[in-house]
């Protein structure tokens, strides 16, 4: 198959258009020029044109696991899932299939823009901040396949639960009628949704209740 026009992509920075003499167009990088050869002219056989397919088809792959992770940081396994996950339309095949989508990833690890240990501590980070707790986090970062070698490491650093607790309570009963059991079993029932241990709770509750009375 010879190569009909090589040329730069108008709508595509670093993309080339491979015409080829029965119509068909590759869409490639420079990588591929390089790495096959490739000009206006050449004549392809038939095992480097399959070749050079695979390589379009990699490339491809890995251009839109960049917009992927460009648009919000994701996990290895969000990743692949989002690259083979079958299009609303059914008739579209997926991005990816499971090779070719684990192939970028591991490309992507490799330059450092895939990183799942610093996504743990970002997701850990992110919802620390809004108050939950390190067995809420724990199940966000299983929902988002985070390895659990990564788990620990990620919630190592966070503010000590105590420390969270006491504010989460500061703020969920201020003004809150204390004479009423039910203001403290609401803002327990709130801690344990956020994901904080009984154990924890009720020291948080002991504590408050400390503070009360030497206020008085």
């Amino acid at each position: 198959m010879r190569i009909s026009k090589l040329s730069p992509s108008e709508r595509v920075q670093g993309r080339w258009l491979c015409h080829l003499e029965d119509g068909t167009i590759l869409r490639i990088t420079e990588n591929e020029i390089v790495a096959f050869g490739l000009c206006s002219g050449l004549e392809l056989s038939q095992e480097q044109l399959a070749a050079v397919e695979r390589a379009a088809k990699a490339a491809a792959v890995r251009d839109k696991a960049l917009d992927l992770l460009s648009a919000r940081p994701l996990s290895r396994k969000e990743l692949v899932d989002k690259l083979t996950a079958r299009p609303r339309n059914r008739d579209k095949e997926p991005i990816a299939d499971r090779e070719s989508a684990e192939a970028a990833a591991d490309r992507l690890e490799e330059l450092g823009y895939l990183d799942d240990q610093a996504y743990a501590r970002t997701v850990a980070d992110h919802y620390a901040a809004k108050g939950w707790g390190p067995a809420r986090i724990r199940e966000e970062l299983y929902r988002r396949g985070v390895p659990r070698d990564y788990w620990d490491g990620a919630l190592e650093n966070l503010e000590a639960p105590d420390d969270a607790i006491d504010a989460f309570l500061q703020k969920k009963l201020r003004g809150a009628d204390l004479t009423d059991p039910k203001s403290y079993q609401r803002a327990a029932n709130a801690l344990a949704r956020r994901g904080f241990r009984w154990e924890d709770i009720k020291d948080g509750l002991r504590r408050y209740g400390g503070a009360l009375e030497e206020e008085l």
